[in-house]
Parts: structure tokens; C-alpha cells; sequence
């Protein structure tokens, strides 16, 4: 009987910090995206096409070619023909020319509250302290 009130109490631990537990490894996984995964397909959609995808364009460029630009496009550039959805389900934010990277694009997710702009977001830039 103490054996099994144990065995409770610490399967109610588990099931209470699983939320902090998979939420710390979503923020992660969306921060490997940002930062270091797309930077190749990036990298290599500028070195055929001369630049990255406007902001228009989107990361839909790495995986279509853009209307007006199909000659040169030798994509795709992503794996699987298609662009990630964020750890939330949510399309990933692109920009081009960056607003927080002024010289180069930005890329980010919304985070868990699923909204742009707020502190929660979680970009490839480096947080100004």
C-alpha cells in the first residue's frame, strides 16, 4: 500500500513537470530551426538566384520557384519539398531585408502564445540586454 502511494505521488510529479519538460524542448527545436537549420538552404537559394527570397516570396521560394524567377531557381532546397511547420503548428516568420537583422533576414517562430511581437518569439537575432 506505501509502495503504490509512492509510486502516485510520483507519477503526479512526472505528469505536472511534463508541460515544463516539452515545452523547454519546443522552444529548443525552434531555435535550432532559425539559427542554424535553414541557413543552408538559404545560403544556397542566394548563390543560384543572387539574393534570399523577398519577403513576399517567403521561405515558400526554397520549396517553388517564384513566379518571375523560375529560370534560375534549382530547388527545391529544403528536404521533403515542403517547409516546416513550427513546434506549435505554425508557419515560421520570414523577412527580407530583416528588421531585426538589418544587413542580412530574419527568421522566427511566434512561440507558444502563437502571436508576433511579443516576448516570447524566438527569431535568429540575438537579444539586445
Amino acid at each position: 500500500m506505501i509502495a503504490l502511494a509512492i509510486l502516485g505521488l510520483l507519477v503526479g510529479l512526472a505528469v505536472t513537470n511534463l508541460d515544463t519538460i516539452f515545452g523547454g524542448a519546443q522552444a529548443k527545436t525552434a531555435q535550432l530551426f532559425v539559427s542554424e537549420s535553414i541557413k543552408l538552404p538559404l545560403t544556397s537559394y542566394r548563390i543560384q538566384m543572387g539574393d534570399y527570397p523577398s519577403t513576399a516570396e517567403g521561405l515558400q521560394a526554397l520549396v517553388a520557384a517564384p513566379a518571375n524567377r523560375g529560370d534560375q531557381w534549382r530547388g527545391p532546397y529544403l528536404e521533403g519539398g515542403k517547409v516546416p511547420l513550427d513546434p506549435w503548428g505554425e508557419p515560421y516568420g520570414y523577412r527580407y531585408p530583416g528588421v531585426k537583422n538589418k544587413h542580412s533576414y530574419d527568421v522566427f517562430s511566434k512561440g507558444p502564445d502563437r502571436t508576433e511581437g511579443t516576448k516570447d518569439d524566438i527569431g535568429n537575432w540575438t537579444e539586445e540586454k
